[in-house]
């Protein structure tokens, strides 16, 4: 017993640098290409086994709850934020639905939260409730100041940018040109005016 006791923080070490060597590892490969990625390449990614990345955290679940934050969460709140500070209303929802569509294309991740591929996660579930109410925000603040199209809803918008994330995960990726061109076709089809020449759009960016 006498020799156990050194060896315990060596342990607790290992376990701590095994754990941040596995977020780094996921947080890289769901950004590049979604959450679905095999644990077995984030295992390789990290230098530990799959097995190791159970006893860390319990799984896949366990492991986007750990990493959703940095993967998707930050960045799409950050888009909120920006959104919810543009006063005039048609703008607001530009931005949003262009900020929202540049974000899907560059992080499957995004996608996969969208389509709420693991519902049994609560960070990723409460991601999609928070866009649910911000698309509700944006439409009804749109329809009062009589930006939007009158017959447009809030399960219009959730369901356009729901079928964008489907055609990302299943569908053939469009070259960014063509994908951003479309945003504009999208945002003419449900913006009062907006095929009027004076009417400005905010930039994602």
């Amino acid at each position: 017993m006498a020799d156990a006791a050194p060896s315990e923080p060596r342990l607790r070490a290992d376990a701590k640098r095994n754990a941040e060597q596995i977020r780094r590892a996921a947080i890289g490969a769901f950004q590049g290409r979604g959450l679905s990625v095999p644990l077995e390449e984030v295992a390789e990614v990290a230098g530990v086994s799959k097995g190791t990345i159970f006893n860390r955290f319990g799984g896949r679940i366990g492991l986007i709850e750990a990493v959703i934050e940095e993967v998707v969460a930050a960045e799409l709140h950050a888009i909120i934020d920006r959104t919810r500070s543009i006063a005039d209303a048609g703008q607001r929802l530009a931005y949003y639905v262009t900020a929202i569509r540049d974000l899907q294309y560059r992080q499957p991740a995004v996608v996969d939260t969208m389509l709420q591929t693991y519902p049994d996660s609560p960070s990723l579930m409460e991601i999609c409730r928070v866009g649910t109410e911000m698309n509700e925000e944006l439409i009804a603040a749109g329809r009062a100041s009589g930006a939007l199209r009158p017959e447009l809803t809030a399960d219009d918008l959730q369901a356009l940018l729901h079928d964008n994330a489907l055609a990302l995960k299943h569908g053939t990726r469009p070259r960014r040109d063509d994908y951003d061109r479309r945003t504009t076709y999208l945002l003419d089809g449900i913006l009062a005016g907006a095929g009027d020449p004076s009417t400005s759009r905010c930039p994602p960016r």
